[in-house]
């Protein structure tokens, strides 16, 4: 699983027209899987996502998590973060799951980003065309892949 998490002061995503999610302080995830994802990446991601210190303190310093500012989450699933570029121009999305096997998969991934948040997160439609927007804070931006625990 490949996350690109920002830090945002707000964040929504639009499907046809309508507003399908809308946060305001907190966090908007995009989320890649991929067929070799499963339960432990699920679960190890998300506790990840939920204790990451990059809310500031009192004094100014990246020391607080979603969980100590209360903040919310906003989740879109992006296969095209497995889009690979190695050949051409045109990427190759060989690696990202398809709907049977990754629509699951998403569906685990919200059960456990609820449960380690505490609350409902807010998210896009899996295989929707979404138009997301965000205010990223900071800028704040960091990528994390769960096959790279170490």
């Amino acid at each position: 699983m490949i996350a690109v998490i920002q830090r945002v002061s707000e964040s929504s995503v639009k499907i046809d027209g309508i507003n399908k999610g809308q946060i305001a302080k907190g966090l908007m995830v995009l989320l890649g899987i991929e067929d070799a994802d499963g339960a432990e990446d699920s679960e190890w991601l998300c506790k990840k996502i939920v204790n990451l210190r990059i809310f500031p303190d009192e004094d100014g310093v990246m020391n607080k998590s979603i969980l100590e500012v209360s903040g919310d989450i906003l989740l879109i699933s992006q296969f095209t973060l497995h889009a690979s570029t190695k050949k051409g121009n045109r990427p190759s999305y060989i690696k990202a799951s398809k709907p049977d096997i990754a629509i699951p998969i998403y569906e685990k991934f919200i059960y456990h980003l609820e449960k380690e948040l505490g609350k409902t997160i807010q998210t896009g439609e899996f295989g929707a065309d979404m138009k997301v927007a965000l205010v990223n804070d900071g800028p704040v931006t960091i990528i994390m892949d769960s096959k790279n625990k170490v």
